[in-house]
């Protein structure tokens, strides 16, 4: 059985003046140890895929099924379950609190997480090169190194499931490049690593890429000229 499910999922927002079909009959499955991209324009639905497989939205029809879990027949607290323990999320809004240090919210991930690896929070913070910022807070952090927080937070727990939502948005090429090395080290540590991006770029180091448009997957599949590493990516 694979890690992630998706089986004819629709995800529709009605605001009262406007429908929105954000995702239209999506089925995927993901297996352990894979890495993926799904690539789209703004507004094709690829955060909201992510957002139904982390537990954090429910779709409109379909099913998603994390683990064997169908998550249709949770309650609050098995999809807090799910959320702690299964799933850890890069979001593109970043989503430190405030009053905690970038080491303290890097902390906070591993204290909720039943599934914490044998790293500290500072060995993670220097993984993504922020060993000289852990004591200072969001606010005193730039975009990119604000980004590079929340990675290392997602990073410190040996949960399953990777999800990131444009993880590289804010960061330089070299840091990006970094990151990228990260993300495929969790995969090969048998993580399901899914992640959103608008940069075609970075599907060449993929095992699979899913382009989404207008809601639908328009195609699934390796990197057209074969996955490379991350040093030779150019963006």
């Amino acid at each position: 059985m694979a890690l992630i499910e998706l089986s004819n999922i629709s995800k529709i927002y009605d605001t009262g003046s406007v429908t929105v079909k954000a995702l239209d009959k999506v089925t995927l499955s993901i297996e352990e140890g894979e890495f993926v991209v799904v690539l789209g324009p703004s507004g094709c639905g690829k955060t909201t895929m992510l957002n139904l497989i982390g537990a954090l939205d429910t779709p409109s029809r379909g099913t998603v099924t994390i683990g064997g879990f169908d998550l249709s027949t949770g309650n609050r607290s098995s999809l807090s379950r799910i959320r702690r323990n299964t799933v850890s999320f890069v979001f593109q809004s970043f989503n430190l609190f405030p009053g905690l240090t970038a080491e303290e919210n890097v902390q906070f991930g591993l204290d909720v997480s039943g599934n914490k690896s044998e790293y500290t929070a500072a060995n993670v913070l220097a993984d993504v090169g922020l060993e000289n910022r852990s004591t200072h807070f969001p606010h005193e952090l730039s975009g990119g190194e604000q980004q590079r927080v929340a990675i290392a937070r997602a990073l410190a727990t040996s949960n399953p499931i990777l999800l990131a939502d444009e993880p590289t948005g804010e960061l330089d090429f070299e840091t990006g490049k970094q990151i990228l090395k990260l993300l495929v080290s969790q995969a090969n540590m048998n993580r399901a690593v899914l992640v959103v991006s608008h940069n075609r770029e970075i599907a060449q180091i993929a095992d699979r890429v899913i382009q989404l448009s207008s809601g639908q997957i328009i195609s699934d599949g390796p990197p057209i000229d074969g996955k490379k590493d991350v040093d030779s990516l150019r963006w």
